[in-house]
């Protein structure tokens, strides 16, 4: 009997039809390729789409937000008009000393004297509270290629009039936001209600991978329907149980490089879900996904670098989860404005869900 063609673990893989360089792909009814046609051009990183909307795109699978199924969605998930923010404050881990090893948010309040008036300059790392991770984040490591191909150089250089490039930079999402029907897992509630003892051990800040299949048992739970297009919410319960660790604990969990975190698992089973439903996936955890990673790869690379899925991190999904049970449903509409900033890495999201 032929073997399977092993993926970059050891573990049977789908069988690709052979295909020709840049050879078109067969369309879904949703208007994407086949996971299993994932890459879609010879010689491009395992599981990319590059190209599947041009070789300029900067949106991914943003993409599939169409008119649309926006409009559906906010048909479908506006009934009441009660908003709740997702955004965790910018200064959250206070001025000083924070959690993660980056600049972080500090407020200069300037007095425009003689006149009763002020302004102020605020400085600070994206990366330090809630954000959407954007396309010049994360790149392929071993390619060394962002999404579509693009290298380092093509972020870090100049173009022909010296200016700085912009190639995948987050101001192509702000042009018309991330908005559509969100879903949130909640996964900290769900659990916490379970006999299994590996969900009772659950640990936000240890290498806890969450398999798929209690993210959908979790989703049945909860009676709720995933559609295709749906921005992803997982809520771990990391801002609850940072607010609770002991001192001691949170310096040894500083001290860990890289850094540990429970978070989804890095399987075929989980790029296959994301791939086949989503057009962006966020969590409250810093890495959404569990790090360090167990596999030889990172979903943030395949997320971001081969899908051109935005990833959202440190999203305060709190009081959303308090909301979302109050109401008897986890779905709900959202609207996110990721700030304009030409070439940006990534950006606070300015999100809120819409009941």
């Amino acid at each position: 009997m032929q073997k399977s063609p092993q993926d970059f673990k050891g573990r049977p893989k789908p069988s690709h039809t052979p295909k020709k360089k840049n050879m078109a792909p067969k369309l879904n009814e949703n208007g994407i390729p086949s996971f299993d046609a994932l890459p879609l051009r010879e010689g491009d990183p395992h599981h990319s789409a590059w190209g599947l909307y041009g070789a300029g795109d900067e949106l991914g699978t943003l993409n599939r937000l169409t008119d649309e199924r926006v409009a559906a969605a906010a048909r479908g998930e506006i009934r009441k008009g009660t908003r709740v923010s997702l955004n965790w404050p910018l200064d959250a881990q206070g001025e000083e000393s924070g959690y993660f090893q980056r600049r972080l948010f500090h407020q200069e309040l300037i007095h425009k004297a003689p006149r009763v008036v002020n302004d102020d300059v605020w400085t600070f790392n994206s990366q330090v509270s809630s954000q959407w991770d954007g396309f010049r984040h994360f790149a392929y490591q071993k390619e060394a290629r962002f999404y579509n191909g693009v290298t380092l150089e093509d972020i870090h250089g100049r173009d022909g009039n010296g200016k700085k490039t912009t190639v995948n930079g987050i101001h192509a999402f702000s042009e018309q936001g991330i908005v559509g029907r969100g879903i949130l897992i909640d996964f900290d509630s769900w659990r916490k209600e379970q006999d299994d003892p590996a969900l009772k051990d659950f640990n936000c800040f240890e290498t806890s991978p969450i398999p798929l299949k209690y993210l959908k048992a979790c989703l049945a739970a909860q009676g709720t329907e995933v559609k295709f297009g749906d921005i992803l919410f997982t809520r771990t319960g990391w801002h609850a149980q940072l607010s609770r660790l002991p001192e001691a604990e949170l310096k040894a969990s500083q001290a860990l490089t890289p850094p540990h975190f429970g978070g989804v698992e890095q399987s075929e089973e989980m790029l296959r879900w994301i791939w086949e439903n989503f057009s962006a996936v966020a969590g409250d955890q810093p890495s959404f996904e569990a790090w360090p990673t167990q596999e030889d790869y990172a979903l943030h690379e395949v997320l971001l670098a081969g899908y051109g899925c935005p990833i959202g991190e440190l999203f305060w999904l709190e009081k959303l989860a308090e909301t979302c049970k109050k109401e008897g449903r986890w779905s709900f509409f959202v609207t996110s404005e990721p700030c304009n900033v030409p070439g940006g890495v990534a950006s606070p999201p300015n999100i809120l869900a819409i009941f």
